[in-house]
């Protein structure tokens, strides 16, 4: 080997062994440290995310099924509204929309005048499972 390769070579590992030092001594303890958990801790976890997960399943459903609840006293409360209003003389004919969402009656739509829209919502209110009643008829003077 040539002198000036000689001298080429050796200021390469003069430069490179440093930083390989360097690097080393930040590297060893980070292999050193055991960051991964012991398979008793890992099942452990696993058995606490499947237990949550549980959990939540059950939620869900018991809100799935007090949700279709809900919806038929909903549907069995617009059903008994419509009816009574169909069978009482002043509200009978008139155009009221009726829906129902956790037991609270909305009637909508035209009538012939503020007895019927207040006759309306007393009967709605009458029907059983109605907790409130949002009373948005409009009167109109064309009925």
């Amino acid at each position: 080997m040539s002198l000036k390769m000689e001298v080429r070579y050796t200021r390469l590992i003069q430069s490179i062994l440093p930083i390989t030092l360097l690097a080393l001594t930040f590297a060893v303890p980070a292999f050193a440290q055991n960051s991964s958990p012991s398979a008793s801790e890992s099942m452990h976890d696993a058995g606490q995310q499947m237990k949550a997960a549980g959990s939540n399943v059950a939620n869900a459903a018991k809100s799935a099924g007090e949700g279709t609840e809900t919806a038929v006293k909903d549907t069995t409360i617009t059903a008994k509204v419509k009816k009574d209003l169909h069978g009482d003389a002043n509200t009978k004919g008139q155009k009221i929309h009726v829906s129902t969402v956790a037991g609270i009656v909305t009637l909508k739509g035209k009538v012939a005048s503020e007895d019927v829209s207040k006759r309306a919502a007393e009967i709605a209110q009458g029907v059983d499972g109605v907790k409130s009643v949002n009373n948005e008829l409009a009167v109109s003077s064309t009925m």
